[in-house]
């Protein structure tokens, strides 16, 4: 399965958490990737791997809500108890 975008978003702050869900032989596992939004000089929104300070915490914060959501989905043995 080829995901051209995530399947959830987390944004707190400048801070966005996208979550990918990737196909495996062993089912559904979830991915996270961690980024800090920021305008451009030419005004286009453009993603930075680097975190200011004041970042910090909402970047703790959006993978902690990410956590929860990848948690709360159903895993794939409780479907095959079904």
């Amino acid at each position: 399965m080829t995901n051209d975008k995530p399947c959830h978003e987390v944004k707190i702050g400048r801070v966005r958490a996208s979550i990918w869900a990737n196909e495996t032989k062993h089912g559904r596992r979830y991915s996270v990737t961690l980024g800090r939004l920021y305008k451009s000089d030419e005004g286009q929104w453009k993603t930075s791997l680097n975190f200011d300070r004041d970042d910090l915490l909402n970047a703790a914060k959006a993978l902690d809500s990410a956590h929860s959501w990848v948690i709360a989905q159903p895993s794939e043995s409780s479907k095959s108890e079904e």
